[in-house]
């Protein structure tokens, strides 16, 4: 009788008409688990599904996997879940619409969102390297451990329950630096307008006054060579779920010794040793990537437009303007495809040291010339990436670990191969008697990621350029 059983249940089950997606579903109510810090209304922003909606089942699963990324992408929770919960005995239930039609038999569901929150007050000392990159101090500094930085850094993600942050950094060693701030992203009712207000303090005793065939030099000294204060405050707008505006004012005053201007006029241009501006910028950034941290499909993009020298007196007068664009294409289950592009452009042509930026600072690079930064009023570079997904896996640490916002380990590890290419463009490269600028980069290789616990991500290729350079480069940290 079991066995007979068995083959039933398997025919009826592979022969059993396909669910119909077209179905009408109720969401009686929306339930939240897990947010012991977290308020209901900054999860209810992110969610699309709300109680009360009528939707196809298809229409449903979509949009509450839309709403489970933009739940995650918040930074504040370890895992989420979004799971239906059928209501008994609500099969015939007959709803009058708007226009008084009748519509009937409908299901009902409850929806759970359930989340475990992260650990949000993250307090620890800082040990870190002063130079651009760890590339960079392991080949170009001899791996010198007097250019470290160490201090401390305190941050609470998520200070009243309302995701607003709060942020100390005090460092001191090579580049003594003070930095606090805080964000909340939702001032309104509406939960549209957010403001953040920081000021920034950083003290340089080794400093790096110029760049000599795309290299930085660096002049050290036991006394202060440069002192910057930078008091800042951003008012953002987020109209709907995914578009980002940000208004930006900060007013910069920066001084260097004689020696600085001496070794270098186009410090701050002319041989002065004191700058002082007043920089108003916007931007517009729309996310449909399906996580920040670590992206498999969406796109995204954005642009960036500043003025810096709005005053009459200012010492700099500088416009900026930068575009990006990035979109990530899945191939098969577990290949990815990715590309992002970025340009800059800037005016006028001579502009000072502290504010030229090219191709090697941060995030914008071709990789295969870590070791480089390329000045220049204008670039653009694309990068390209083909990765494959070995392991993505969650790792139930409860037994061991008792905190809960520490007993969920996620592992994903991605071997990747990679090409990339840039193009700076400098006006004037016999002032640092630059090789690179003014010509097509064009870098490439292997590598793997490593994707864990807080946005930590690590990086470890091997690249090689147009000059024939080929060696490994490391990098990681938390990414948003």
């Amino acid at each position: 009788m079991l066995l007979l059983a068995f083959f039933t249940n398997f025919w009826l089950s592979f022969f059993e008409p396909p669910a119909d997606t077209t179905a009408k579903i109720v969401v009686r109510q929306v339930n939240f688990t897990g947010n012991f810090r977290t308020r209901e209304r900054i999860i209810r922003r992110e969610m699309d599904v709300r109680a009360g909606d009528t939707l196809t089942r298809q229409k449903l699963d979509s949009l509450l996997e839309y709403d489970r990324r933009k739940i995650l992408n918040t930074n504040l929770f370890v895992t989420v879940e979004l799971k239906q919960k059928p209501v008994v005995d609500t099969t015939q239930l007959v709803y009058i619409t708007a226009d008084g039609k009748r519509i009937g038999n409908l299901k009902e569901i409850d929806l759970d969102v359930i989340v475990k929150e992260q650990w949000y007050m993250l307090a620890f000392p800082v040990f870190q390297l002063a130079d651009r990159n760890f590339n960079e101090w392991w080949y170009e500094r001899d791996r010198d451990f007097s250019r470290t930085i160490y201090g401390v850094y305190a941050l609470h993600q998520n200070l009243t329950g309302n995701n607003d942050r709060l942020r100390l950094r005090a460092e001191f060693g090579f580049i003594p630096r003070l930095d606090i701030y805080y964000s909340t992203p939702y001032l309104d009712k509406k939960q549209r307008m957010g403001l953040t207000i920081g000021i920034l303090r950083i003290t340089n005793r080794t400093l790096a006054y110029r760049t000599n065939q795309d290299k930085l030099m660096f002049l050290g000294s036991e006394s202060r060579t440069r002192e910057r204060i930078v008091p800042y405050l951003t008012i953002t707008h987020r109209p709907k779920f995914y578009g980002h505006h940000s208004f930006s004012a900060q007013y910069s005053i920066t001084s260097v010794t004689d020696t600085i201007a001496r070794l270098n006029p186009n410090y701050f241009l002319n041989g002065i040793k004191r700058q002082n501006y007043l920089q108003l910028s916007y931007s517009h950034f729309y996310d449909r990537r399906d996580r920040g941290q670590y992206a498999l499909k969406g796109f995204y993009y954005g642009f960036n437009i500043s003025q810096s020298g709005i005053l009459p007196k200012d010492d700099v007068h500088l416009s900026e303007a930068t575009l990006s664009f990035g979109q990530y294409v899945p191939l098969a289950k577990k290949l990815f495809f990715s590309y992002q592009t970025k340009a800059k452009f800037s005016t006028p042509g001579k502009q000072p040291f502290l504010q030229i930026r090219g191709l090697g600072y941060g995030g914008d690079l071709v990789r295969g010339y870590e070791l480089y930064v390329i000045d220049g009023q204008h670039f653009g570079y694309a990068k390209t990436n083909l990765r494959y997904q070995l392991l993505n896996r969650t790792f139930n640490l409860s037994k061991l670990i008792k905190f809960r916002q520490f007993n969920t380990f996620p592992l994903a590890i991605y071997p990747n191969i990679y090409a990339d290419f840039g193009y700076s463009r400098n006006q004037y490269p016999e002032l640092n008697n630059s090789k690179l600028a003014n010509r097509l980069l064009a870098g490439g290789g292997i590598g793997i990621d490593f994707v864990s616990w807080y946005n930590f991500v690590g990086h470890l290729n091997y690249s090689i350029n147009h000059l024939g350079e080929a060696r490994p480069y490391f990098s990681f940290g938390r990414e948003f």
